[in-house]
Order: C-alpha cells, then sequence, then structure tokens
C-alpha cells in the first residue's frame, strides 16, 4: 500500500491559537507571535519524522495553522499586516514546516476594520514571503454570501497574479476564499485555527488515491453496492493509520489531538490520482457524463469509512478534485473531457470546489469574482464547504500552461465563458441566506 499505491499520511498541522499575541504595538505583538509559534512547534518536524520511521507511513508535510491574523492585529495600531506575514515566515522557516497558514479573515457578514487592512495587505503579504498561505471566508449557510467580499477577493486575486507574473502568479496558489470555513482544517492553501479551537492541538490529514484505486481494479464489472464497499473498507483502513499518527504525534508532542481529516487528496505522481479512481469506476474520462455519480459514491463511500475508524472527523472530509495536483484530472482537461463548468457541478458532491484552477491571464476580476459567487452559492445552498483557488496566470491563454513544482504540480489553461458578469458582481451587498439558515 505504501511502495506502490502511495498511501501515506499528507500533513501533520499544529494548530496555534495567537490570541494572546496581540498588542497595540506592532513589534511587540510580532515578537510574541513569532516566540509562540517557535515554542510550541519546535519539535514538530522532529517527531513527525520520528513517526515515519518507527510505523513506516511517509508523512509528506508538516504544517502550522494559527488563528486568522486579522483578529490578532486588530489591536495593532498598523495599517499594513505584510510585516505579520514575514514574522510567521520567519518563524515557520525557523522550525522547518511546509507552509503555515492563518493569514487569514472571516467576512462572511461584513468586514471589520482589521479584515479591511489584511484583505489590503495580501498580495503583498503572499509576493513576500514563501510558506505563508492565506484564505477568507466570504459566505455561510447561515448568513449567506457577502458579495462585496466576494468582489474585492476578485481584485486580490488579480493583484496576486500580477505581482508574481514572472512564476506563472504563484501567490494565487496560496490564496483560498471560503464558503462554510472549517476551523480545523489541517490542509493548506486552507488551513487556520479558529477562534473555537483550543490553545494548541494536533490535526492530522490522511491521503490515499492510489490504494481506493487499487482496491477497485480488483472488483472490476462488479455492481455500485460492491463499489461503495470496497472504497468504504479501504478509507477505513487508511484513517487507521491516520489516527494512529495523530495519536502518537499528540501525546509525543504534549498537545491535543483535534481531528482527522478524511480527504483523499492526489499528488503530481502517476497513479495517486482520484481522476484515477473515477475512471476506474467507469467513465472514460474524468468529466464525461457520470463522473459526478460516480464522486458523490467516492465521497459518501469515504466518510463511512473514514467515520467507522475514528470519532474525530473534521476539517475539509471527502475527495479533492485539484486540476493541476492530480495527473488525471490534468490529462482531462488536456482530452477536452473535463471544463470549468463541469469542475463546478462536481464541487456540489466533493470536497472543496474549484481548486488549482489555471485561467487565461486576461480574464478580469469581476469575471474571477462572478465564478467565486457560483461556488460561494453552492456551498451555502448545500450547507457546505466550497472553495475557490483560482490563477489568472498573466501572459498565458488556452493552450498553454503553468509550471509551479513539488505538490503543486503543473496545469493547462482552462476557458472561461467569454460573457460579461460585470453587471451582476457591482450590485454589491449580501445575497441573502438560503431558507433552511432558520433553524432555532
Amino acid at each position: 500500500m505504501i511502495s506502490v499505491e502511495k498511501l501515506d499520511i499528507r500533513t501533520i498541522t499544529m494548530g496555534i491559537s495567537l490570541l494572546d499575541c496581540a498588542d497595540p504595538e506592532e513589534g511587540a505583538a510580532r515578537r510574541k507571535i513569532y516566540d509562540k509559534i517557535t515554542r510550541c512547534a519546535g519539535s514538530l518536524v522532529e517527531v513527525g519524522k520520528q513517526l515515519e520511521l518507527e510505523f513506516g507511513i511517509p508523512i509528506i508535510n508538516k504544517r502550522i495553522a494559527v488563528t486568522p491574523i486579522s483578529m490578532v492585529a486588530a489591536a495593532s495600531k498598523t495599517e499594513d499586516y505584510v510585516g505579520f506575514a514575514e514574522t510567521m515566515d520567519k518563524a515557520a522557516k525557523e522550525v522547518g514546516v511546509d507552509f503555515i497558514g492563518g493569514f487569514s479573515a472571516l467576512v462572511h457578514k461584513g468586514f471589520s476594520r482589521s479584515d479591511r487592512i489584511l484583505l489590503r495587505s495580501i498580495p503583498a503579504a503572499l509576493t513576500a514571503t514563501e510558506r505563508v498561505c492565506s484564505s477568507i471566508n466570504v459566505a455561510t449557510s447561515k448568513t449567506g454570501v457577502n458579495m462585496d467580499a466576494v468582489v474585492e477577493m476578485g481584485r486580490v486575486i488579480k493583484k496576486c497574479a500580477e505581482l508574481t507574473a514572472e512564476q506563472d502568479g504563484i501567490a494565487c496558489t496560496k490564496l483560498v476564499v471560503f464558503a462554510n470555513v472549517p476551523e480545523d482544517n489541517p490542509f493548506m492553501a486552507g488551513a487556520l485555527h479558529g477562534p473555537g479551537e483550543p490553545e494548541c492541538t494536533i490535526n492530522v490529514g490522511i491521503s490515499g488515491p492510489g490504494t481506493v484505486k487499487a482496491a477497485l481494479e480488483k472488483v472490476p464489472g462488479e455492481p455500485f453496492d460492491v463499489v461503495a464497499e470496497t472504497i468504504k473498507k479501504t478509507a477505513f483502513k487508511i484513517s487507521r493509520a491516520g489516527q494512529l499518527v495523530a495519536r502518537e504525534a499528540s501525546r509525543r508532542l504534549n498537545v491535543p489531538f483535534g481531528i482527522i481529516d478524511l480527504s483523499l487528496a492526489p499528488t503530481p505522481a502517476v497513479g495517486d490520482s482520484v481522476a484515477g479512481i473515477l475512471e476506474e469506476i467507469g467513465v472514460e474520462r474524468a468529466g464525461a457524463p457520470g463522473t459526478t455519480a460516480a464522486l458523490a459514491l467516492l465521497n459518501d463511500a469515504v466518510k463511512k469509512g473514514g467515520i467507522m475508524a475514528t470519532s474525530h472527523v473534521g476539517g475539509l472530509s471527502g475527495a479533492f478534485i485539484p486540476v493541476s495536483e492530480d495527473t488525471g484530472m490534468i490529462e482531462a482537461v488536456k482530452a477536452g473531457a473535463l471544463s470549468l463548468e463541469k469542475l463546478e457541478a462536481m464541487t456540489c458532491v466533493c470536497s472543496v470546489g474549484l481548486d488549482m484552477i489555471a485561467v487565461p491571464g486576461v480574464t478580469s476580476a469581476e469575471t474571477i469574482s462572478a465564478i467565486i459567487a457560483d461556488e460561494m452559492a453552492i456551498g451555502v445552498v448545500n450547507n457546505k464547504t466550497t472553495a475557490v483557488r483560482i490563477i489568472p496566470a498573466p501572459g498565458k491563454g488556452v493552450g498553454d500552461s503553468v509550471e509551479y513544482g513539488g505538490l503543486l504540480g503543473h496545469a493547462p489553461i482552462m476557458p472561461v465563458n467569454p460573457f460579461s458578469s460585470d453587471t451582476f458582481v457591482q450590485r454589491g451587498g449580501r445575497i441573502p441566506a438560503p431558507m433552511h439558515s432558520v433553524r432555532n
């Protein structure tokens, strides 16, 4: 399962509360943030490596998530939060983690002064740092969609792309726009440590698309009941491995165990593809008719198997369908089987949303905002987490591709509907929450 089917623990993520680091003086707040991160996470990477050796299970990433910085920096009198991002980046480098998430704000119902400063700071912050990730929650099923925030995020994404044009807009790969953001998500770029979380916690994200595909190869032609049961049993085994690692990491770090995220997260490696699972279920290419149904079955079976394996399920928990990070998705786009519209339909039944999508650099901020609005509506109406991580690649058009390397992979530029959404997004205001939000 490990050497051939690429089973791994995708990430151990330490969540750290920074609420006690707030200070009216920016320099003092930043010193407190650096000291707390390095103190709490100083042994995280070392413990992760020990567990890899002892259990024989690769732990691909060791990461940190912190309290949304708009909350921590609110006490500061500064009008620019780039310095806070640089402090996060410095601390992440010191302890040796891959990424640190939490340069974030929760603006689903409106903006505080601090929220507005953070949003303005995102492009410069993500350009000036290597390991900092940012996420903005603009919608919830309880409050609806903050369209003013959606419009602003279209502009922010365009600015991120422009500032990192020589690297194909790489800053955009570290920025996620959410509906119904979870407070305990261990996966980047959307990880944050929500205000309802404890002082410090350990969350683990599992993976294993190759393991699921290998299991399905043993039941060719069987009915869907057998397919679902096979996936469920495999997800149970993967989740137990994650539970083992999480519990032991928690004990050695003397930090409470938080959750297991039951997600199937692909990588650019051959054989580690969610699209490959869908094709094993029976569609010729991911995106062909039947793909959404196959993905719904997969997502449900993974959750059922995982919930039997651990009582502490959280984060996103499902099947990720990023384009650039999944070789099967990339090939499906190149073959013309998978479009932006089909991906949007698939996000109705999976985690998380339109992820690592590269579009032409000329795509306007208004069109990007409208794409975000569509995805937020899916999350709000279906009472689930959805997100958008989109890259308007500067100077690139359909037929070109972007290359980021590592887990970020590469992606073909996908065509975008050419008709304008400007009048729609310029209305602003808030799209009201659906009827099912009234549950009190």
